[in-house]
């Protein structure tokens, strides 16, 4: 026969015991060595901060450790999201490499707007203002292979800026002034 069980709730699982006996002693001696600790931390630097010296370095690297100058300059860079602007600098000061000598020589580049990714390039006369132009869209695609793809969309090309305007009686009103302007 079969022992029959009254109707009613089903039992339920037993979930994990409450700690009792030595794991119950196990749990309060490892708080106890916590606060302990906690303690003994704060009781340090009091004492080192009545010495005049707060936080000491210990024997371990830590944040407050001295580092190489490339590694904070590096970090800085990172922490500030420069990555961008920092590489188009290396490009400007590489930049008869990635143009060539040629171009070089009579183009050279002013700046670099991050929030639009345009390259501001000028040129010494309004014939290489033209030609560099034509030449745009292979800079755009090698100048993104060395920095990453997107980094610059556009090169704005300046031709030549004239001289000052000067306004005289020896003028003729509406002038525009050297005849080797570009745009």
């Amino acid at each position: 026969m079969t022992e029959e069980r009254p109707p009613g709730p089903p039992a339920e699982n037993p979930g994990p015991a409450e700690p009792a006996g030595v794991d119950l002693a196990r749990v309060a001696l490892r708080a106890a060595k916590e606060q302990a600790r906690a303690r003994g931390d704060a009781a340090q630097q009091k004492r080192q901060a009545r010495r005049g010296g707060g936080l000491r370095s210990g024997a371990r690297a830590d944040g407050r450790d001295p580092m190489a100058f490339g590694a904070a300059i590096n970090r800085l860079i990172t922490e500030r999201g420069w990555e961008t602007p920092a590489a188009v600098g290396g490009v400007m000061g590489r930049w008869p490499q990635i143009v060539g000598e040629d171009v070089a020589k009579h183009c050279e580049p002013e700046r670099y707007d991050e929030d639009e990714r345009v390259l501001v390039v000028r040129c010494d006369s309004t014939a290489w203002a033209t030609n560099l132009r034509l030449l745009a869209p292979q800079l755009v695609a090698r100048l993104n292979e060395d920095l990453g793809h997107g980094a610059v969309k556009l090169i704005k090309v300046n031709g030549p800026g004239g001289p000052p305007r000067r306004y005289g009686p020896l003028r003729a009103p509406g002038s525009t002034g050297p005849g080797d302007t570009y745009g």
